[in-house]
């Protein structure tokens, strides 16, 4: 008898993308996003309201309230009031009027707990969105339990929540990329890094991916504290890493501060400002003991020219100023400006700032080295990225690379190759497996770690000492150093290009502004004339 196919059942993020991806219709991914995630978030604070909603009606004889905010808050539950519970929204998905009835319902739970204002989206109510179509959304997310106990143990809605960010990216192209780092990347510089305890900073938080990983890596390695005999005192997260980050883009924010309060996660040293971190720094005094990030490759329009004297420019003992036209080596600055004379970094960058000598990057990255900052370099593999083409590495760097946390590596740059790594998901993009970032991880630990086992490996790593990458005029390059030939290294020109593309699309549009600045000034000279 032969035996019967079995069907592996569907996740329930991707079932939930299809079907709501198919209510979009003719809608703008980037402005459907908000309601679609707006909507989830809804129901999960609603689902875990209303079970604790029961628990209390069940105790009413013992002197509980279900309608007391602050058996709720006891319990780290927001408070839903009545004509926001999910219950009340689903029994008007059908009426004309359902768009106003959310905006109205998110108004209400905004007033009653502050952590959330200011952060809901209330888009509901547009008249470009169809009422049936939001209508169908809201019974399909109904369909769900994401938000109790059990649901909660098991990550649903941060499953959910984390696959529509990415599957939004994907959507937007360029765009929804800006804001989305994509999860085996975080994961990678989250399992290199080992924030066990202490500050966490990511000054260009984007959703909040960073942080919500530094989470997860506690969850997983609970472990590391019972080794360090610190039974009876709190395993939770919360109680372990504080966060603190920063985002200029508005709606990028809002995102973040839900994906955070999802999880639980104190998100109220997560500031916004349209200015972003170098113009307005949120968190100047921070000092951090970790710093993850991947701020914008190559960004030309950082208003470095206004922060000439700035005192992050001062990190390295000298005045080497970043240049203007390139933010990779104020990012890196700021990020030395913010760590704790123990701390670590862990941020992505554009491959070209690993060789280039542009307005005195060469000298700054010549000074990181000399001075032992830099710890480990790791070379991406293509088409990570979903708003970008532009190759990518990751840059580490330490503080105190003599501090007895670690064996003393001050002499030492540790390079990883893995442009070869990952697999591709489809033609146009490729991820890094578990096993991957294992290999990674697993790599820079025993290279760093006092009992590691490290050994060189022809082609994938390699220990070099900062007198061999002065013979080499600084260059950071891995292929330099794991020992094969790579000419292409020197010069990017998928990077140079898209560079100079930008360049060039900033000059177009910089020249029309003058000339329309110039035909306005004649129009009103030709009027005086007159």
């Amino acid at each position: 008898m032969p035996k019967q196919k079995q069907t592996q059942e569907e996740p329930l993020e991707k079932k939930l993308w299809k079907a709501a991806d198919k209510l979009r219709k003719n809608m703008d991914a980037a402005e459907y996003k908000h309601v679609a995630l707006g909507l989830i978030f809804l129901k999960y604070i609603s689902d875990a309201f209303e079970e604790q909603y029961q628990k209390l009606v069940a105790l009413k004889s013992e002197g509980a309230d279900p309608e007391d905010k602050n058996e709720y808050i006891a319990e780290k539950v927001f408070f839903v009031p009545a004509t926001a519970r999910w219950s009340y929204i689903q029994g008007r998905a059908t009426q004309p009027t359902i768009g106003k009835d959310i905006d109205d319902a998110m108004d209400a739970i905004e007033k009653d707990n502050p952590s959330l204002r200011g952060v809901l989206p209330k888009v509901f109510a547009q008249e470009k969105l169809d009422k049936t179509s939001l209508g169908g959304l809201v019974n399909l997310i109904g369909s769900a339990t994401i938000g109790t106990k059990e649901a909660q143990s098991k990550d649903v809605l941060g499953q959910v929540f984390e696959y529509f960010l990415g599957e939004f990216a994907l959507a937007e192209g360029k765009k929804g990329g800006q804001f989305y780092t994509p999860q085996s990347v975080v994961k990678l510089l989250v399992e290199m890094l080992e924030p066990y305890e202490g500050r966490v900073f990511d000054p260009c938080c984007g959703s909040g991916g960073m942080f919500v990983q530094s989470e997860k890596f506690i969850n997983r390695h609970q472990d590391y504290y019972k080794k360090k005999g610190t039974a009876g005192l709190s395993l939770n997260p919360a109680d372990r890493i504080s966060i603190y980050g920063q985002e200029s883009n508005q709606t990028t924010w809002r995102l973040a501060k839900m994906n955070l309060s999802i999880r639980g996660i104190d998100s109220s040293n997560v500031k916004w400002n349209n200015e972003g971190s170098f113009l307005n720094n949120a968190h100047k005094d921070l000092k951090a003991d970790y710093i993850i990030a991947n701020p914008p490759f190559n960004d030309s329009d950082w208003s470095g020219e206004l922060l000439r004297d700035d005192a992050r420019w001062k990190v390295l003992g000298s005045t080497l100023i970043p240049p203007t036209g390139n933010a990779n080596y104020a990012w890196i600055q700021h990020f030395l400006y913010h760590l704790a004379p123990t701390g670590q970094a862990g941020f992505v960058l554009s491959k070209g700032s690993l060789t280039t000598n542009t307005t005195g990057e060469g000298e700054i990255r010549k000074a990181l080295i000399e001075k032992g900052l830099v710890d480990c370099i790791v070379n991406l593999p293509t088409k990570l990225f979903l708003n970008t083409q532009i190759p990518a590495c990751l840059w580490f760097v330490s503080r105190n690379k003599t501090n007895g946390k670690f064996r003393n590596r001050e002499n030492e740059i540790l390079f990883i190759d893995a442009r070869n790594m990952g697999f591709l998901v489809n033609r146009k993009n490729r991820d890094l497996s578990d096993d991957d970032v294992n290999l990674i991880a697993g790599t820079y630990h025993n290279w760093r770690n006092p009992d590691g086992n490290y050994e060189d490996v022809a082609g994938f790593c390699k220990a070099a000492t900062i007198e061999e990458v002065a013979k080499l005029n600084y260059v950071l390059t891995p292929g330099r150093y794991v020992g094969l030939a790579d000419e292409e290294d020197d010069f990017d020109f998928v990077e140079r290009f898209t560079s100079l593309k930008t360049e060039l699309e900033k000059q177009i549009e910089e020249e029309a502004e003058l000339n329309e600045k110039i035909r306005q000034n004649l129009n009103l000279l030709n009027l005086k004339i007159n």
